[in-house]
């Protein structure tokens, strides 16, 4: 027992000898470039000195400045860099005085905030997607360019179904009371390395579309055919719709604003011109049919989900225009709605979509 003691305890000296040892050396690491600051420091004054009493001696042979001018504003522009070495000499000179007295992390600003958002945008440093995101502080090197930025997708408007041969003045569908929501995150990225006129826009995306049939009808399982057929009492509310999980993919084209510093590089699209031009893929999740009629006295509301022999694989075209946050938004479905149908029909939906 004595002897498994004596090694926990010379096993702990070691490893605080170790981490002292660490810090000393992170110290010394420190104050060295601290040091190596202190010549940059002298160096930068001097040149930036340089610079001014060049620009000085310039206006001086322009006549305009006179001479005793010209002096007093060098005499004026040397004492500010002069006094610039010394005050910054003596920041310098403190930090290595607490460093010297204390360990490395004594400098250290860490500090965390939570940081609640729905995306990154065009001109942040942040990448705080759809939810609650901990961010920490800490003071770090900006990354310079960024290329990649993050929305949360709203859509909604109207929904209906292309039927061969078949015009939408003709319908199966009410036009106003068919509807489509669309909500999603997607992930916009610049293709070209020093423009921002061609984009990449890709996400994941829950679509919603509604179909209202006309004529007091409902749909109606018949094996393997799924089909209209009027109720046998009068229908308050007929509302069949279909949920879709979808990764949509868009090639974006427009104009932005360039914002460049020292420090970084950025592209806003803000209030901007846009056109994104694409499709979409992906599955069927959920089908139902919802009725509401009233029978025998008595107000009855039908919810029916199964399969209705709907497409599981969902695949489309769409395309968006307009400015900044908001555009003018389509899509088309090239899989047909029902499998084994007698005629295809095809869903379409047009409403408004905004890129938060």
């Amino acid at each position: 027992m004595r002897t498994i003691i004596m090694y926990v305890v010379l096993t702990t000296m070691t490893l605080s000898a170790q981490f002292l040892y660490a810090q000393e050396d992170d110290n010394t690491d420190k104050i060295e470039q601290l040091n190596k600051d202190k010549e940059e420091i002298v160096l930068s004054e001097k040149e930036q000195l340089k610079k001014g009493v060049e620009e000085i001696n310039e206006r001086l042979v322009k006549g305009e400045l006179t001479t005793a001018e010209a002096q007093d504003q060098k005499e004026s522009l040397a004492k500010k860099h002069a006094l610039n070495i010394e005050n910054r000499l003596a920041i310098i000179d403190n930090q290595i005085a607490l460093l010297e007295r204390n360990n490395a992390s004594y400098l250290t600003n860490d500090k965390t905030k939570l940081a609640i958002g729905f995306g990154a945008r065009d001109n942040d440093d942040g990448d705080i997607l759809f939810g609650i995101n901990v961010k920490n502080t800490k003071k770090a090197e900006k990354k310079y360019d960024k290329r990649t930025y993050s929305d949360l997708v709203v859509a909604f408007g109207l929904n209906n179904a292309i039927v061969e041969d078949q015009s939408l003045d003709d319908s199966d569908y009410k036009i106003a009371g068919s509807r489509f929501f669309e909500i999603g995150l997607a992930w916009k990225t610049r293709v070209f390395k020093n423009s921002n006129f061609l984009r990449v826009k890709y996400g994941i995306s829950y679509q919603s579309n509604g179909l209202k049939p006309t004529d007091n009808r409902y749909f109606v399982e018949n094996g393997d055919q799924t089909e209209l057929e009027e109720f046998r009492v009068e229908l308050d509310k007929s509302k069949f719709r279909m949920d879709n999980l979808v990764v949509p993919v868009h090639f974006e084209f427009g104009p932005s604003r360039r914002i460049e510093t020292e420090e970084r590089l950025r592209f806003s699209t803000r209030g901007k011109f846009r056109i994104g031009l694409g499709g979409y893929a992906g599955a069927n999740i959920s089908t139902r049919q919802k009725l509401k009629y009233k029978e025998n006295g008595d107000r009855v509301k039908d919810k029916i989900k199964r399969d209705y022999n709907t497409n599981d694989l969902i695949y489309g075209l769409s395309g968006y225009v307009g400015f900044g946050d908001m555009s003018l938004y389509a899509k088309y479905d090239l899989s047909p709605i029902f499998e084994n149908a007698a005629v295809d029909q095809r869903n379409v939906s047009l409403g408004l979509r905004f890129d938060l």
